[in-house]
């Protein structure tokens, strides 16, 4: 990761986190809207984190770097899913901009996931280059969730962050969305549908 090319907009992802979000939102609205969800488009839910992240319309460049445990080798609940044969060094380009995709095995052995995820932060935010971070850390994991906001706090006030979580936490320097959109929307999950419900 070190000697990547950075670009102005990063999408830094728990692919791990991500997945499991994914699988209890497609449990749960399969139940509720009594229909199969199909798995979670990556190419949408890129597009809704970085338009939620302050992207626009443009000629704009995103790097998605997924950072994912030893054992897992794709991701069970998303299409495109191989780390290795369909997301490392893949891109698709739409009305956003070109999304450059780049998956990174945690090494347990020799650092924690977790640990591995907050130095993988710190390097992007210590870029110059990058303009825009878009974070989503297993926030549930409170050690987690504190260090990536300590890591936040000295970062440059001219970069644009976004963390992502499942619900609203405890501030820091930082803009927060909810997760759960980006994955509904991936998911084919409408808000119509979801009203229709009550």
């Amino acid at each position: 990761m070190n000697e990547a090319k950075w670009h102005e907009n990063v999408i830094l992802a728990d692919a791990d986190y991500i997945d499991k979000v994914a699988f209890n939102l497609t449990v749960n609205f399969e139940r509720m809207l009594n229909r199969r969800i199909p798995k979670a488009d990556m190419a949408r839910w890129a597009d809704c984190v970085a338009l939620d992240g302050g992207l626009r319309e443009g000629d704009n460049v995103t790097q998605v770097l997924l950072i994912h445990s030893k054992e897992k080798l794709q991701m069970d609940n998303f299409e495109p899913s191989d780390f290795a044969s369909e997301l490392t060094n893949k891109a698709f380009k739409d009305h956003l901009g070109e999304f450059i995709f780049d998956a990174y095995r945690t090494e347990e052995d020799l650092v924690a996931h977790g640990d591995f995820f907050i130095d993988a932060l710190r390097l992007i935010a210590e870029q110059k280059e990058v303009k825009r971070i878009m974070v989503i850390p297993n926030a549930e994991d409170e050690y987690i969730y504190n260090k990536v906001r300590n890591t936040l706090k000295s970062v440059d006030d001219e970069k644009r962050i976004t963390l992502f979580a499942m619900q609203p936490l405890a501030g820091g320097n930082f803009r927060q969305e909810i997760l759960g959109y980006s994955v509904m929307a991936a998911l084919g999950i409408k808000g119509e549908e979801i009203g229709k419900c009550r």
